[in-house]
């Protein structure tokens, strides 16, 4: 997908009726993982759902996660893939190189030049280096506990999201940030909280790049340092509602024997960020299971034995969700090195963002993937399934 079919791809195709969802189900959640620059993977992933007419009640996201979340919950419809593309293209306007040659090795100095410029001089609409090295900063100084000004994304999210839509609650919204003074995680959801600028800034502000945020009488930093995945916050949920999920993660737990130390660094990272989603997803179908056990076991058993709590809990057990989980993962190319997340180029970006597209629109293809299962919960590793 070349630059202008990616700024218009919501046209290439007949829209169907908005609203689609399999049978049984009754919300559908976008999970979105932070990544830093890889998050143009789940504009990706939106576009394909977008013009496939599935729109979610529920996004939810960490980082960057939390900003593309908040760009699609803070916008009517017929604006949010505008919005994401205008975000994307904003912060990714500047070029590394004139023109790009054809080949690996010449892709991947790009992408490494770029990194290092985004660490030398931040990225437009996103982040920009403070006047004074925090080094160089007197302890207590606005500029000593981070490397960046992440000014200029209040700026832009404050052009692009708009604020009262997500408060109106028609979409729930949440971000995961961690409080720096007790190191714990919090969600901020629609459902509890008034939603404001300062949350998604929170959840985005990775340390020591970005500066810490003030919510209340708090400071956060980036929900990624404790759970870099908000799936469970989604599981987690106490109602009965049957729930399509679309789990996009941008760092895979599996990978390759590294070789050299970018390797090393490389392969540290993901296996960081990954956030164990496979291994939080089995014991949450291993929880079901018992779930469903139990219950089997009260049913059989005469009313007029069973306690008050015992009999609460098996109608409670009587109607769990059925949940269906895709579980997309961004694949990373052969010409990336260990900096794919904060090289903000250009090029860079529309890979990304084409990979994302490209992968759901093959995933929706599987139409049995979608149905949603009885009783119970199925979860599909994508792109393990697909390639297998």
């Amino acid at each position: 997908m070349d630059s202008r079919t990616l700024a218009h791809g919501l046209h290439t195709e007949t829209q169907p009726n908005v609203g689609w969802r399999p049978e049984r189900c009754d919300q559908i959640a976008l999970v979105f993982q932070g990544g830093g620059a890889l998050g143009a993977y789940q504009a990706g992933v939106y576009q394909a759902l977008h013009e496939a007419g599935i729109e979610p009640d529920w996004v939810t996201g960490v980082s960057i996660g939390a900003i593309n979340a908040a760009i699609i919950a803070g916008n009517p419809r017929d604006h949010r893939l505008e919005r994401l593309r205008t975000f994307w293209e904003r912060i990714t306007e500047r070029h590394a190189w004139p023109f790009m040659p054809d080949g690996d090795i010449f892709r991947r100095v790009h992408n490494a030049t770029s990194a290092l410029m985004t660490l030398s001089f931040g990225q437009p609409g996103f982040f920009k280096p403070h006047e004074i090295n925090p080094w160089l900063s007197p302890a207590g100084a606005r500029t000593a506990s981070s490397f960046y000004d992440s000014s200029p994304l209040a700026q832009t999210l404050g052009e692009l999201v708009d604020f009262s839509l997500i408060n109106d609650g028609n979409v729930r919204f949440a971000v995961g940030a961690v409080n720096v003074l007790s190191g714990n995680f919090i969600y901020f959801d629609n459902r509890d909280d008034i939603i404001g600028l300062e949350h998604v800034m929170a959840s985005g502000a990775l340390p020591p790049a970005l500066p810490m945020v003030k919510i209340g009488t708090d400071y956060y930093w980036d929900g990624g340092l404790v759970s870099n995945t908000p799936l469970h916050h989604v599981l987690d949920q106490n109602n009965c509602a049957n729930t399509l999920i679309f789990q996009v993660d941008l760092f895979s737990a599996r990978g390759h024997l590294p070789r050299t130390m970018e390797d090393v660094l490389g392969r540290q990272k993901d296996i960081s960020y990954s956030s164990r989603t496979r291994h939080n997803t089995d014991i949450y179908r291993h929880l079901r299971e018992w779930k469903t056990r139990t219950y089997e076991a009260l049913v059989k058993v005469p009313d007029e034995l069973l306690s008050a709590e015992e009999r609460r809990l098996r109608d409670e057990l009587a109607d769990l969700p059925e949940i269906t989980i895709l579980h997309l993962i961004y694949q990373q190319k052969a010409y990336e090195s260990q900096a794919k997340d904060y090289d903000f180029s250009a090029a860079s970006m529309r890979d990304h963002w084409q990979s994302g597209y490209e992968d759901t629109k093959s995933t929706l293809m599987h139409k049995s993937w979608l149905v949603m299962p009885e009783r119970g919960i199925k979860i599909h590793d994508v792109h393990h399934e697909r390639d297998g």
